[in-house]
């Protein structure tokens, strides 16, 4: 009977209307978790291209476990990304294709037949000694006039 008085005790405690709203507080938490997790992935997936409002409704329905499924199968890039590397890309192709040509020193732009970079001096090609064509450094042989060199 000892184990039933202190039952009861314990279900005194319980009783105490504090811990009621103590639940609805945890309850209020957990929805407002849930609903802000339904417009950050409606926002992610909007970000991302996919459909935004398809996986908004997933995680509404599924609650956490359609987050986990949303983050295991959203595309793993932002449309800013795609969009910034595809420029990268073309940028890098027009420099290559305009042959524009850099110091491999400071990286300032030069043209091909300079002999040295006139911003840090690095010697980048010598003068032919009969025709003073420009040349590579390991060039033994002008091709121009063809003077050994």
């Amino acid at each position: 009977m000892d184990f039933l008085k202190y039952f009861e005790n314990i279900m005194d405690f319980f009783k105490n209307p504090m811990w009621k709203y103590m639940i609805y507080g945890i309850v209020f938490i957990l929805i407002v978790i849930w609903l802000s997790f339904v417009y950050w992935t409606f926002r992610d997936a909007r970000l991302r291209n996919t459909s935004a409002i398809f996986w908004a409704l997933v995680v509404l329905v599924l609650n956490y476990l359609g987050l986990v499924i949303y983050l295991i199968l959203r595309p793993p890039e932002y449309i800013e990304d795609i969009v910034e590397r595809d420029l990268e890309i073309k940028r890098m192709e027009t420099l290559l294709a305009s042959n524009i040509i850099k110091c491999p020193t400071c990286g300032k732009e030069i043209k091909d037949d300079f002999l040295i970079c006139p911003n840090c001096r690095k010697k980048l090609k010598k003068q032919c000694v009969q025709c003073e064509k420009p040349l590579k450094l390991e060039w033994k042989v002008c091709p121009f006039c063809k003077t050994e060199q």
